[in-house]
């Protein structure tokens, strides 16, 4: 199984991450603007689609307001496994540093997922350091 983690600082509060975070059906509004374009729930999953066209039906796991981690995984398509979740930590200075992590299978396509995961996260700190600074 493949096993992708990455991490981005993010010159934001982690309140201020997490309550957008936690907003599982807003990606698009509040979390990853022009990476995802549109996210609409539907029961227990969101249902995403992303810049390059790419539609994915996400089951929502957890939303642990406590450890500021959400979870996920996506069902269908060429996955034919796949977990994720993404969690915010304090970091130095009133910042955030957020990290994303995913196990999936097939093994080939890590390589396509850990880009877009990379994509996500510059994407990530874009949204959230401009409405940070609109606070």
């Amino acid at each position: 199984m493949a096993s992708i983690r990455k991490e981005v600082t993010i010159d934001a509060t982690p309140e201020h991450v997490w309550d957008a975070l936690r907003d599982v059906g807003q990606l698009h509004t509040r979390v990853a603007i022009g990476f995802v374009t549109e996210c609409r729930l539907d029961g227990d999953a969101r249902v995403v689609t992303f810049a390059n066209g790419m539609v994915v039906r996400e089951l929502i796991v957890d939303v642990d307001d406590a450890a500021r981690r959400v979870a996920w995984s996506a069902v269908g398509g060429r996955l034919s496994h796949h977990n994720a979740s993404t969690q915010v930590f304090a970091g130095e200075g009133g910042t955030s540093r957020v990290v994303w992590i995913a196990d999936l299978l097939p093994h080939e396509l890590a390589p396509a997922i850990a880009g877009m995961i990379e994509h996500g996260l510059r994407s990530m700190r874009k949204t959230l350091e401009e409405s940070a600074r609109r606070a």
